[in-house]
């Protein structure tokens, strides 16, 4: 009984660290620090080799018939962590989050496949995560007026 116990732990250990070495925590990979590695994604640290993605993003893969749920249960697990869904268009979904001190950070998270393959389900499907630079709740500095007058005078 201990022998078995004691080979469960182990199997146990060994496949805990395995896990561990297979899904580095995405800082690490220099992806966004509040990204993780959820059920259903595997790493693509490539990107499929998509997109010049590479390095410049933080990717996950799954089949492509399971990657609009993936996705939306990465935007689920982000708001627990204070992201909101700001905007975006049919693949992509900006993000943002309040900074303690003042302004926000920015996050995108863009779906895509490798369009020369066919479209099925088994197709593999990703998702990427970037961080924005700066500050996105900035306020823009106000257009000076197109005619060339100043700000508050009438043109004669």
């Amino acid at each position: 009984m201990i022998r078995i116990l004691l080979t469960a732990a182990a199997a146990l250990t060994l496949s805990t660290a395995a896990q561990a070495q297979q899904s580095p925590a995405p800082a690490a990979q220099g992806g966004p620090a509040d990204v993780g590695l959820l059920p259903g994604a595997a790493l693509s640290a490539d990107c499929g080799g998509l997109n010049n993605l590479a390095g410049r993003a933080w990717c996950v893969t799954a089949p492509l018939g399971q990657v609009g749920a993936l996705a939306e249960a990465y935007i689920a697990n982000l708001e627990t962590q204070g992201w909101l869904a700001a905007g975006g268009d049919e693949n992509r979904v900006v993000l943002v989050k309040r900074r303690d001190g003042g302004g926000c950070d920015g996050m995108q998270m863009v779906a895509f496949y490798d369009t020369a393959k066919i479209a099925v389900a088994e197709t593999p499907g990703y998702l990427g995560f970037a961080i924005v630079p700066g500050d996105v709740c900035a306020t823009a500095t106000p257009a000076a007026p197109s005619d060339g007058a100043a700000a508050g005078t009438v043109p004669q």
